[in-house]
């Protein structure tokens, strides 16, 4: 048979029996397991530790299990923006569980930006880096391989880099995040339907084309599923202003609407935008419900101009998980030898149907999204290796203003 356990998933019987796929770590490849193979490699696997064999599968269950590790956490940015924010929490929570040593890089979504703290981060030789793949394959690649060279583990969120997780996944370079291109297809072939669309309708679409890895493809997703539908695409690439600060999309957004007044369809392809879309609204003197807005990612924002009719549709990525999960890959690669996890967080869609139940209003209504916070109550601040302080976000942050 071509199925071989992957020593990098560290021997333990319980995940082999949990497992779906096997990882070939000589051609690189993932194999479907069948009950009879699961149930052999199992077996085989049992007797390899009656004989003695021992690992670090073994050890007692422990709390703060990754203390001593070095992290550096890149929540995107700006910080307090709302998608980094939720992505910030789920570090967060993590660096409370278990414990590692944490710091955080705030990019204000600028790839070049992004780029030049991950060097800074290799430079501190943290044990692993959880950050997007914003970058690109190009820019990013061989600051994979460094990186690797001197033993950090590198993981993605959000964009995934498949070269580099096909290259060093066995090292512990996984990817969690949404199948972006398929997302943003999905997206713009349900908003086409709920707007009844017809061929020759138009459609503004906001977005994030020009991005490298695979960001720039969900864009492309929202765009090929409208042109399917034989719909005029208005495309607008969002700027550098306004992908750090929403408000500053504001005139743009008032100028395209004016400019073409029978838009029937929305599209904000950016989890800040789409969290200002009432903002857009009634600069625009558009009522709710007049045209059909779509977007990504849920805040506590989005719920309120979800409630109020002005946002229609939400396909939500859960980045809570996409701060959390990276942070527990690099701790159990570096502790326990684990393979890189590859993780799809895409969520359904929001709309008013059942926003309430995804928005989940606490006792005191602070309208906190479940998925979005962890509770986190207390402020600290640490210094990165450009000796700036970074202030990170208590859970007031995400309140409702």
């Amino acid at each position: 048979s071509d199925l071989v356990p992957n020593p990098r998933l560290n021997g333990a019987i319980g995940e082999l029996a949990m497992a779906r796929f096997i990882h070939h770590p000589e051609k690189g490849r993932f194999f479907m397991v069948s009950r009879k193979t699961k149930i052999a490699l199992i077996a085989t696997l049992g007797a390899t530790v009656a004989m003695g064999v021992t690992g670090a599968f073994a050890a007692d269950p422990k709390a703060k299990w990754c203390e001593g590790v070095k992290i550096a956490a890149f929540p995107g940015g700006p910080q307090g923006g709302v998608f980094a924010n939720n992505v910030y929490n789920g570090f967060r929570q993590a660096e409370l569980d278990l414990g590692p040593t944490v710091t955080y890089y705030f990019s204000d979504w600028d790839p070049n930006k992004m780029l030049t703290q991950i060097k800074q981060a290799i430079a501190t030789k943290v044990d692993g880096i959880a950050t997007y793949g914003f970058g690109g394959e190009d820019a990013t690649g061989p600051l994979v391989d460094q990186a690797y060279k001197q033993g950090t583990i590198f993981t993605s969120l959000n964009t995934s880099l498949l070269k580099s997780q096909e290259k060093y996944s066995a090292s512990g370079f996984g990817y969690v995040g949404a199948p972006n291109y398929k997302a943003g297809f999905a997206l713009g072939a349900e908003a086409a339907k709920r707007a009844g669309l017809k061929s020759g309708e138009k459609v503004f679409v906001w977005g994030l084309k020009g991005q490298g890895g695979d960001r720039g493809q969900r864009t492309v997703g929202v765009i090929d599923a409208f042109e399917k539908a034989g719909a005029k695409v208005i495309y607008q690439e969002i700027d550098s202003a306004t992908n750090a600060d929403p408000n500053a999309g504001t005139a743009t957004f008032v100028g395209v609407m004016k400019k073409d007044s029978d838009i029937k369809i929305v599209v904000t392809d950016h989890g800040g935008l789409t969290s200002n879309v009432s903002v857009y609204a009634k600069a625009a003197s558009l009522k709710p419900g007049q045209v059909l807005f779509a977007g990504f990612d849920m805040s506590p924002n989005t719920a309120k101009a979800i409630e109020d009719g002005y946002q229609n549709l939400v396909i939500d990525q859960q980045p809570f998980l996409q701060g959390y999960i990276p942070m527990l890959n690099i701790c159990l690669t570096k502790k326990f030898g684990f393979s890189g996890l590859d993780i799809n967080t895409a969520g359904a869609f929001v709309d008013k149907s059942n926003v309430a139940a995804v928005a989940g209003r606490s006792g005191d209504g602070d309208g906190r999204l479940r998925r979005g916070r962890p509770g986190l109550d207390r402020k600290s601040t640490r210094l990165n290796s450009s000796h700036e302080w970074i202030s990170r976000m208590p859970s007031s942050a995400l309140k409702k203003k």
